[in-house]
């Protein structure tokens, strides 16, 4: 099949590349001429596993990029647009750019057309996609609109898209679904993982994946509602995990024994610094506009969003009981990212986190494998940044863990000791066991648990700081 995928950003990008590792016929469609020319170069603009071989592989074969939407139109069967939708001040989505692009398909409709959202968009944006169309002057016969959300993990995007939990298709008419039903054909009759150049399967993939169709407006809500039920369960851990810190208990024996619970599972519950990235504040925000719109006060999702903020505070009160005071002090962070495997620091709880400490006078010296190039547009020459874990735990008075990256949670300890001014670790993604920590000669400070204190410290010691981080 000839496919035209609009918007060459995070979804886009994965999108095409995976259709066209399908063995369909891929136009990428971009008005952004430097980053279309970055493309073909070769360049991957994000960074996200296995998407280099991918856009090796298929381009300048099956993969093609262009500035020329009429044209890809044209030449396409489906047409999925994926171009972002940033929260406007009211928290609602910026729909501007979804339908510029479909007043400019209007246009260029010659023949049956599926016109596919891809982008996350609220409920009833595929009705007022086909209103655009329709009032540009296109035949109601010779197109479809249908909603196909993306499930995709920054850092794992390519293997959810290839070995999806569910594929999801929201259509109003049987001929559409068939449309899409051959779209993803190589998945569902198992074609695909049948070859010898497959990507890798992941741990726990459903093979095949359920094809679910429902009506546009199901496949809208279960977007969002996904994404807000995911952030409350991030929420609902921290929550716990704080009085967990006040009572004494380790949160990871509560989560190993709430997510036993086949009802309940144990992903998405580790506590930490908060959610962050492009989607989950974005979308919750989003998805409580929305129930307003419709007559629903959804405060749950306000709750959720205010547990968020919280964590990210209780950890800054964290770093204050380690340290007593914050200026002049030097702070070695690992992590910048919002979560490991990306290089994606949109709504990162590390850089809400570096920039708070920042504003309290503090020395920041920080390393992530992937985000620095990033980080640096927007901390500037604020932050020293360091070449690897060690040297930005070097003479640091303290050190910061605020990524899961998995080269953070295989540290030599001897090493890392030897670097520190002190042997202090706050860690926000709980990477470490606080008695491995506490035999290193490290106090340690994690989320849901109590300190780590080592044996040599002085007498006293170990009660103040299991004091102040209740207090924290």
């Amino acid at each position: 099949m000839r496919i035209a995928v609009v918007g060459s950003g995070y979804v886009g990008l994965v999108t095409g590349a995976c259709f066209a590792e399908f063995g369909h016929d891929v136009i990428l469609v971009d008005n952004d001429q430097p980053k279309l020319a970055v493309l073909k170069s070769g360049t991957v603009p994000i960074h996200e596993y296995f998407l280099p071989e991918l856009l090796q592989r298929h381009r300048g074969r099956r993969l093609d990029f262009s500035a020329d939407l009429h044209e890809a139109v044209r030449s396409s069967a489906t047409i999925f647009i994926a171009v972002g939708t940033p929260p406007t001040d009211r928290g609602d989505a910026d729909l501007s750019y979804v339908e510029s692009v479909a007043r400019e398909i209007s246009g260029a409709v010659n023949d049956y057309k599926v016109v596919v959202e891809k982008s996350t968009v609220p409920v009833y944006t595929s009705e007022w996609i086909r209103k655009v169309i329709l009032r540009n002057g296109t035949d109601p016969e010779a197109f479809d609109v249908a909603s196909n959300p993306e499930f995709l993990r920054e850092g794992t995007a390519v293997t959810d898209f290839l070995y999806p939990d569910r594929i999801v298709v929201g259509v109003d008419s049987e001929r559409c679904a068939s449309v899409l039903r051959e779209v993803y054909a190589p998945l569902t009759n198992g074609n695909y993982y049948e070859r010898s150049d497959a990507v890798p399967k992941p741990d726990r993939a459903r093979i095949p994946a359920p094809f679910i169709v429902t009506s546009t407006k199901g496949a809208e809500l279960i977007k969002h509602a996904s994404n807000a039920f995911l952030a409350m369960k991030i929420s609902f851990i921290n929550a716990v995990a704080s009085i967990c810190e006040s009572v004494g208990a380790n949160v990871q024996q509560v989560c190993q024994g709430i997510g036993t619970d086949s009802r309940i599972g144990p992903r998405f519950l580790n506590p930490g610094i908060g959610y962050g990235g492009s989607c989950f504040p974005k979308d919750l925000m989003a998805f409580r506009s929305v129930a307003r719109e419709c007559g629903y006060d959804f405060r749950l999702l306000d709750e959720v969003m205010r547990i968020n903020e919280e964590q990210r505070q209780r950890f800054l009160r964290k770093v204050r009981s380690a340290l007593w005071t914050l200026r002049g002090k030097r702070l070695g962070v690992l992590g910048l990212a919002f979560k490991g495997g990306t290089d994606d620091i949109r709504e990162s709880p590390a850089i809400l986190l570096v920039q708070a400490l920042l504003q309290e006078g503090c020395q920041i010296a920080a390393y992530d494998p992937a985000a620095m190039d990033r980080a640096r547009e927007v901390l500037n020459s604020r932050v020293e940044f360091a070449g690897s874990a060690y040297e930005a735990a070097t003479g640091a008075d303290a050190l910061l863990i605020l990524t899961e990256w998995e080269e953070f949670a295989s540290l030599d300890l001897e090493r890392l000791n030897e670097k520190l001014k002190y042997p202090i670790v706050i860690d926000g993604r709980n990477l470490y066991h606080p008695d491995v920590m506490a035999q290193h000669g490290f106090t340690y400070y994690s989320v849901g648990r109590l300190p780590a204190i080592p044996q040599n410290q002085p007498a006293g010691a170990s009660s103040i700081l299991r004091n102040n981080h209740k207090k924290a």
